[in-house]
């Protein structure tokens, strides 16, 4: 951090918040605010004069309120810039000035409660999100106490008192006394892998960080009683399982069961934890005098701030979700925005300095050239066609479209932020946009091809380029046998398939259709899919309105590696086309091309109108 903090070409932004972010890859534009510290940093030597004279005492956060800290303060031993600062809202006043200690006491003059909060912007060409994670409030969990007795502890508590830098200088105490225990007892898995109160998903962290505490009691604390209650140990890491075994080999017992209750008892101070080891299937009562939570990693809460100013997406554990688990798992799916540490998931100090290693890999990769190569798959928008009616500004999930609907402008496409999924050609009411490489014309010509000769033997299945079509690839490569008769039109996103395609299919005598994609919040293009959802369902209800069977049309989600779900999903398809009769198929011919001679003459009243 030092070395981040005295780099020329680092810039360090402590005490500050960003409010706004615009623009795209190569052009982003960021307004952040930085909040007053009211200490001049290059002056102050960290002397500490200031802080013996303030009279405002408070829980110090960085122990975890296990000791106290002054309202001017530094937050942590190392931290950088080492100048202190003036926690401005515990302060007894600055305006007009009630104490002014401080300042008496500050031979160099460097506190000053006449600085104001400076507002700043940047022009940047790529972003790095590593927002963190905080960590779980067991507080909820009453069955464990942690409210009630002082001697339950969490393991960030933990790891304070057993510091050398902490509050008690390395020295581990029970609360209620300040006596060493004689016995502590772990709990894992507290706030993870629980789907009814905390989190469902492993934190990742937690098993090792408590195999690291109990070597550190142990050799603190020779004759201490050590027991961990968890459901599985998962030493997964580099020397992971030699450190789990060296813990074993010291003595620390490993009980496989979790504590349904824990009481104290009134008259020590000690806890009871009522405990069903399952590995016994019997219930046991362990007494113990110290209790340590072994609490999991969540989001932190304010995310879905940046969540929303850089239009990402989050997976169902409420972390960011990258572009490809494999392929690119520290990219974003919008160009330019990278993920590193616990942004992404819960990740150990090595998962996370690998990972921002790759993230500043990955945006010098992106910056080095001086210039940025687009894909030919954007959007194009003919500005005759365009009514500005501001709709493919909502379905685009990059924000890479502008249109002012109040003046009435055509709109505009940034190419470099634009990803080519082509909602935005699908909703267009006037088909306004072109997709390059996946025009209209050429997906109608593959329908047309697809369904030449007999088309009542085919199945017309549009696949997402990411997953449903590489999901068919794969079902290929593992030779799957699904019906021959599938034929695949690739689209980059379902979110492409307009509507016009799938009733072109049906009039050409299609017996079914499929539409397939990523499954809903994994889509590569951000939220595209859910546009197709809601286009699939407009259209079953049209489908109804004119008297056709609505599971003709077929909309499922696969992704890449589910080639077995493929060979399913068609082998249901090959047993509804045998299901349509040839009179069936004539009938909804004849409806489709009624309706569409309809709607034409719908328009040219329209045209005449105006």
């Amino acid at each position: 951090m030092t070395d981040a903090g005295r780099h020329p070409n680092i810039t360090l932004l402590t005490m500050s918040e960003v409010k706004e972010i615009t623009g795209f890859v190569g052009s982003f534009h960021v307004r952040i605010l930085k909040r007053s510290r009211y200490v001049k940093e290059k002056e102050c030597t960290a002397c500490g004069d200031c802080v013996e004279v303030c009279p405002v005492i408070i829980p110090d956060e960085f122990n975890m309120g296990l000791s106290s800290r002054r309202a001017i303060y530094s937050p942590f031993p190392q931290a950088v810039p080492g100048a202190f600062a003036v926690d401005i809202t515990r302060c007894l006043g600055h305006n007009p000035i009630i104490c002014g200690k401080c300042i008496e006491k500050c031979k160099k003059r460097c506190i000053d409660f006449d600085m104001n909060d400076e507002e700043m912007e940047f022009d940047v060409g790529t972003i790095i999100v590593a927002t963190g994670m905080e960590a779980y409030d067991p507080a909820i969990l009453d069955e464990y106490g942690y409210t009630r007795y002082e001697n339950v502890l969490t393991s960030m508590e933990l790891e304070r008192l057993i510091n050398a830098g902490g509050p008690t200088g390395g020295k581990v105490i029970r609360l209620t006394d300040g006596k060493i225990p004689k016995s502590v007892a772990f709990v894992q898995c507290v706030g993870s892998r629980s789907q009814r109160r905390g989190r469902p998903y492993c934190s990742n962290v937690c098993c090792m960080n408590t195999v690291k505490s109990t070597i550190m009691l142990k050799e603190h604390y020779p004759d201490i009683e050590v027991k961990v209650f968890y459901i599985d140990i998962r030493a997964f890491g580099k020397g992971f399982e030699d450190l789990f075994r060296r813990s074993k080999g010291m003595g620390v017992r490993y009980i496989r069961g979790l504590p349904g209750d824990i009481k104290q008892d009134p008259a020590t101070g000690d806890l009871i934890l009522t405990v069903e080891n399952t590995a016994t299937n019997e219930l046991d009562s362990h007494h113990t005098e110290m209790v340590v939570l072994a609490v999991g990693l969540e989001p932190p809460s304010d995310m879905k701030v940046i969540q929303e100013m850089l239009a990402l997406q989050t997976t169902s554990d409420g972390f960011y979700m990258e572009a490809h688990p494999k392929l690119q798992p520290v990219d974003a799916a919008t160009r330019g925005i990278f993920f590193a540490g616990c942004a992404e998931s819960p990740k150990d100090i090595k998962d996370s300095v690998t990972q921002a290693s790759a993230a500043t890999a990955r945006a010098m990769r992106l910056m080095n050239p001086g210039s940025l190569k687009v894909e030919a798959i954007t959007a194009e928008v003919d500005s005759e066609l365009c009514n500005s009616c501001g709709l493919c500004v909502k379905v685009c999930p990059y924000n890479a479209i502008t249109v002012d609907t109040k003046a009435k402008t055509a709109a505009e496409v940034t190419e470099a932020a634009c990803a080519g999924c082509g909602t935005c050609a699908a909703e267009c009411p006037t088909m306004a946009i072109t997709m390059n490489h996946f025009t209209d014309a050429q997906i109608e010509a593959q329908i047309d091809a697809v369904l030449e000769g007999n088309a009542a033997d085919r199945i017309p299945v549009f696949a997402c380029n990411w997953c449903s079509y590489a999901g068919a690839d794969f079902a290929g490569v593992s030779r799957l046998h699904y019906p021959p008769n599938t034929r695949l039109i690739r689209t980059m996103c379902s979110g492409r398939v307009h509507e016009k395609f799938i009733w072109r299919a049906f009039a050409k005598g299609a017996p079914v259709v499929l539409v397939s994609g990523c499954h809903i919040g994994d889509c590569h293009y951000m939220n595209a899919n859910q546009w197709t959802e809601r286009r699939i369902k407009r259209i079953w209800k049209k489908m109804e309105k004119m008297g056709l069977r609505t599971e003709r049309l077929n909309l499922e989600w696969i992704s890449a590696a589910e080639g077995l779900r493929f060979q399913e999903v068609m082998e249901k398809m090959e047993k509804i086309r045998k299901s349509v009769t040839p009179k069936e198929i004539a009938e909804t011919m004849r409806i489709v091309k009624e309706q569409k001679t309809r709607s034409r003459s719908k328009a040219s009243a329209f045209a005449k109108d105006g």
